[in-house]
């Protein structure tokens, strides 16, 4: 749930409160529902959500437990905290989501393929929890998404997509190509990829259904049309398949791509964890989507180059 707000109203709601050490269920009670609310702690005292009607209600209807407890909680909406910038406060909550969705990447990681599904929709309802508190959009969620997408697919479906003919390129030119938004390393790779070998004059787009922009091409987003992930391919390696991409330098640059993207240390290679690591940086310095991928380009680029 992306935060957006009236500049008119105060950016940030703190919640301070006082319980007796005796209740300790209750406080142990207290804390568990403000971390299901997505809110930061603070160094010195109380904790913080974004101001929003939802979460002013979640925050008054605590503090009203608490006071039934015999304890004493305020709600307070604050302009800015003097040592704690918005811009600040704003890495403190993706860094907490980030820890979130790292947490079932390592779960997802784990599951051995074919083992029951219940696993999967508990993991489902977790990440719609996350997707809930992530005011200010962690650019790991479309990774995991993608990544639990991938684990909820039926296999007969993999297989059937490595069956596509092989796309003609004088199809593909002078297009526009959309994606979703905040892209990450499998996108603004896939991007270059289209650009060097594919389409020299792609225009790119964000979105989250190509069907609303007239003849855009959608890759890595969550619809059946289009390019994405394939099996146990990520979108490039699905568009180096679909148009017959054979140089060499671009085949080790869809191992690492696919080893980033996917963390399953297919090809054991590591390069593209630290590529990876360089794009979610930009992303959390509130950089739009096309610099990102400008950016990600440039990056991919610089690598391609950089081999022999």
């Amino acid at each position: 749930m992306a935060i957006s707000r009236d500049e008119n109203k105060p950016a940030w709601l703190l919640f301070v409160f006082s319980l007796s050490a005796k209740k300790a269920s209750h406080r142990v009670e207290i804390w568990r529902l403000l971390k299901r609310y997505g809110s930061v702690a603070l160094p010195s005292s109380g904790y913080v959500l974004p101001s929003t009607p939802q979460n002013l209600e979640r925050f008054e209807w605590l503090a009203a437990s608490i006071r039934k407890y015999r304890g004493e909680a305020s709600v307070i909406h604050v302009e800015s905290i003097d040592n704690l910038p918005s811009k600040a406060l704003a890495e403190l909550f993706l860094e907490a989501r980030t820890k979130d969705y790292e947490a079932i990447v390592l779960e997802l990681k784990r599951r051995k393929p074919g083992s029951s599904s219940s696993p999967l929709r508990r993991i489902r309802h977790r990440l719609e929890e996350i997707v809930a508190i992530d005011f200010f959009n962690s650019p790991l969620r479309s990774r995991v998404e993608q990544l639990l997408a991938n684990a909820e697919a039926p296999r007969d479906a993999d297989a059937a997509g490595g069956k596509r003919m092989s796309r003609q390129k004088k199809e593909f030119q002078k297009r526009i190509w959309m994606t979703r938004p905040r892209p990450g390393i499998d996108r603004v790779s896939s991007a270059w990829l289209i650009l060097r070998f594919i389409d020299s004059q792609a225009r790119f787009t964000f979105g989250t259904n190509s069907a609303r922009v007239s003849g855009a091409v959608a890759f890595d987003m969550f619809q059946a049309d289009g390019f994405g992930h394939r099996g146990d391919d990520c979108t490039f390696e699905t568009l180096c398949k679909e148009f017959q991409v054979s140089d060499p330098k671009v085949k080790v640059i869809s191992q690492i791509i696919h080893d980033a993207d996917l963390g399953d240390e297919k090809f054991g290679r590591s390069e593209g964890m630290a590529l990876d690591r360089v794009l979610i940086g930009w992303a959390q310095q509130d950089l739009s989507d096309e610099e990102l991928l400008h950016r990600g380009i440039e990056l991919i680029e610089g690598l391609y180059r950089s081999m022999r």
